[in-house]
């Protein structure tokens, strides 16, 4: 088991940590192979588009977030980084919507998206047990102790590895031009960071909801669906654009 020195103020700390990775690795990748791709979201991205995105945002983050113990008639203000992107996803495309845009937009945003969450994730557990987001009981050698005894699966450190290899993947096929990462990128990251927390959502103490299955779950099958829906989406358009 490992001993964790937990402080809530930590949290703060790697907040900041992660936006400001995020914002690093966004513009690296803008300059190395994003600039004529984000130049194309930029012709349809205007302040509505960023409005819809913020909004949704902020309205899913705290709505997943506050509906975590709402089950056990626990009813506190909290935010989510997986009701955060479910969120923006809905306003985005409910935006693109209304103005006819078919295109991908968020590939500037998966980069970015996955570093923050890479790094964020280590303040959820070094914020220890008030955080709620700590893991099961477990018998591994890599349990964490994060200052009530117990040895504890460390599923942030889960969710930062995991985030971290969709980085690696993401960053390889931007190098390599592959047609995933430059066209489908961020439906990619929709469908990696709705399996990885899918898969650790079974790690934590939530409540149930429908079956085995908590709200997050739910949130996380949405997100898988929705990338492979507009991944297939996209190569619809791409066929009827050739025939064209």
């Amino acid at each position: 088991m490992i001993h964790i020195a937990t402080n809530p103020a930590y949290h703060l700390l790697f907040d900041a940590l992660a936006w400001g990775t995020g914002m690093a690795v966004g513009v690296a990748l803008y300059r190395w192979r994003l600039r004529d791709v984000t130049a194309e979201v930029a012709r349809v991205a205007d302040g509505g588009y960023f409005a819809c995105l913020a909004v949704g945002a902020i309205l899913g983050a705290y709505l997943a977030g506050s509906f975590t113990f709402a089950g056990q008639a626990v009813f506190a203000l909290a935010h989510s980084v997986a009701g955060a992107l479910v969120g923006a996803i809905a306003g985005v495309e409910l935006y693109k919507l209304a103005r006819g845009i078919r295109m991908s937009t968020g590939i500037v945003f998966a980069g970015p998206f996955a570093a923050g969450v890479a790094v964020g994730r280590w303040g959820c557990l070094f914020a220890g047990l008030p955080d709620q987001t700590f893991g099961t009981p477990t018998t591994l050698a890599w349990g964490v102790d994060l200052g009530d005894g117990i040895a504890r699966h460390p599923v942030q450190v889960y969710e930062s590895l995991s985030m971290l290899l969709f980085l690696a993947a993401f960053t390889w096929g931007l190098r390599q031009r592959q047609d995933w990462a430059m066209r489908h990128g961020f439906y990619w990251l929709a469908i990696a960071y709705g399996t990885q927390r899918f898969l650790w959502e079974f790690l934590k103490p939530y409540p149930t909801l429908i079956g085995p299955f908590n709200h997050f779950h739910l949130l996380c099958l949405g997100l898988i669906a929705y990338g492979a829906f507009m991944i297939a989406r996209q190569k619809d358009v791409s066929r009827e654009t050739v025939k064209e």
